[in-house]
């Protein structure tokens, strides 16, 4: 398929938008949902909580800390084969959870791997559907991004029925099972545009090929059968074996035409010299983007936030079983509850934040501030009712991540929003591995999760307050925050498609 710029905005786009929410939905299914696995690791290995939260932890932070790797594979790769050996990794991982020994274990399969997986899969959904979209990529990417929501809902209730009926180990290679259709979901990512590492090998190939052109071909080359109908198959294979080797025969090339070791290492040395220009020039972009105080008082509430906000999906339904609330996990399970009112929460707040008088920087503050005030609520909660409703409280506020991509814009302009998001996403998956072990630590402490939500919850305020008193307009920051970003959609996904 040639290369090719235009932009669909609908036909086999909203294929991209379906394939793209089922992988989603079996990549993020059981990570979302974590939260029903935790109680059956503390019985069958008889760890302390804090460092079998490690696993839960892990598995939403790696994949967002190493989101920029993530977006570079894409990039270089395209999402189609990146979604198959995400599915590999995601489906690996879950299957080898089953036949972990130990927690130490666990937080390699399921924490690193899977995490892994997932983090390659959210990039590339979001990465091929900006592709596929201009003037609809937001109701493209809303419907989406929806799927690790729907796929949390889901998959809690099945994961619960799972271990009834097969135990533990059963369920996790039920589930892996399942991701394994995310091949299946790639083979409907046709590529728009040629990625990167394509082009490159095509650029290097079309230079072999001049080079050859005029050389005398070895007279086997000439020799066809009579009636011959391979010839296709032959140059095909040709092409290939090409392809494999481009970059070796490129090197070769280089070095027979300076002719000698010394002129090899001058060309060395310009390559090296170049890479570590443009290193420079990105660390120097990113230094630009962190003196911006609004930037930084954003990242600082990231963290704060992902710190305090993600720690009761892994610990509710542990939290209504120590205090005596429930027995065993619900039919409904609260992480359930919590996954759907974060759907509803994402559609919402990214309707809100449209309407041209709303602050988007002061929407996700307050944002904060209530599911802040949610958290504290929660020791005092003393029935499985008032659980469910603190869920769906903080479920809705924690909504806002769908904020991040348009704030982060308001600050830093498009031509910055890859680099930027970026920055954002590791403090993010910085403060989600941090937060759930801290507060397993606090009950392994204390044997109560009461200090441990005060914590969490004194942690989501202080970030709201810090990103309110920085944005305030006697500061006088260069951006107005009254002005509607000038915002642009273009098809270069360079610039949006980072957003994963």
């Amino acid at each position: 398929m040639s290369p090719s710029t235009v932009v669909l905005d609908g036909g086999w786009g909203w294929v991209i938008v379906v394939a793209s929410f089922m992988a989603q939905l079996l990549a993020y299914g059981s990570p979302q949902s974590v939260g029903v696995l935790y109680p059956e690791w503390l019985h069958a290995f008889q760890e302390g909580k804090g460092m079998t939260a490690w696993v839960g932890s892990l598995v939403a932070g790696v994949g967002l800390i190493a989101s920029p790797v993530c977006s570079a594979c894409v990039d270089n790769f395209g999402a189609r084969p990146v979604t198959i050996f995400s599915g590999v990794m995601v489906a690996g991982g879950l299957m080898l959870s089953a036949f972990a020994p130990n927690v130490q274990f666990l937080i390699f399969s399921y924490g690193i791997v899977v995490g892994l997986g997932c983090g390659l899969v959210y990039a590339a959904t979001l990465t091929i559907t900006c592709q596929y979209f201009d003037k609809r990529r937001g109701l493209a990417l809303g419907i989406v991004t929806t799927g690790t929501s729907v796929g949390a809902f889901i998959y809690a209730s099945a994961q619960n029925e799972l271990i009834v009926l097969f135990g533990l180990d059963g369920c996790l290679l039920i589930i892996g099972a399942l991701a394994l259709n995310l091949m299946v979901c790639a083979g409907f990512m046709r590529p728009l545009n040629m990625p990167g590492y394509y082009l490159k090998q095509k650029a290097a190939l079309e230079r072999n090929t001049e080079e050859q052109l005029f050389e005398k071909p070895p007279l086997d080359d000439l020799k066809i059968t009579a009636g011959s109908t391979s010839t296709t198959a032959e140059k095909t294979l040709t092409v290939k074996e090409l392809l494999i080797t481009v970059d070796a025969k490129d090197l070769a090339v280089q070095t027979e035409k300076k002719k000698g070791g010394l002129f090899a290492g001058l060309t060395i040395m310009k390559v090296i010299k170049k890479k570590q220009q443009a290193y420079c020039k990105y660390m120097h972009s990113m230094y630009e983007i962190l003196q911006d105080q609004a930037m930084v008082a954003f990242c600082i509430a990231i963290f704060l936030f992902s710190l305090g906000a993600f720690p009761p999906v892994l610990f509710i339904e542990d939290v209504a079983q120590t205090q005596g609330l429930i027995e065993e996990v619900s039919v409904i399970p609260l992480v359930s509850i919590g996954a759907i009112a974060t759907c509803v929460g994402k559609l919402a707040l990214g309707m809100l934040v449209d309407i041209r008088w709303i602050n988007g920087i002061y929407l996700y503050g307050f944002t904060m501030f209530a599911g802040g005030l949610a958290l504290l609520c929660i020791p005092s909660t003393k029935s499985y009712l008032g659980l469910q409703i603190l869920s769906v409280v903080l479920g809705f506020f924690s909504g806002n991540w769908s904020l991040t991509s348009y704030i982060t814009t308001k600050i830093v302009g498009l031509d910055r929003l890859t680099q930027a998001h970026g920055i954002l996403m590791f403090f993010g998956g910085f403060g989600i591995m941090l937060g759930p072990p801290v507060v397993g630590w606090f009950f392994d402490w204390t044997q109560s999760y009461d200090l441990a939500f005060y914590f969490s919850g004194g942690c989501v305020e202080l970030g709201a307050l810090i990103l309110f008193l920085l944005n305030l307009p006697c500061w006088n920051r260069k951006h107005s925050e009254n002005d509607r970003p000038d915002v642009h959609y273009t098809s270069n996904c360079e610039k949006v498609a980072s957003v994963a």
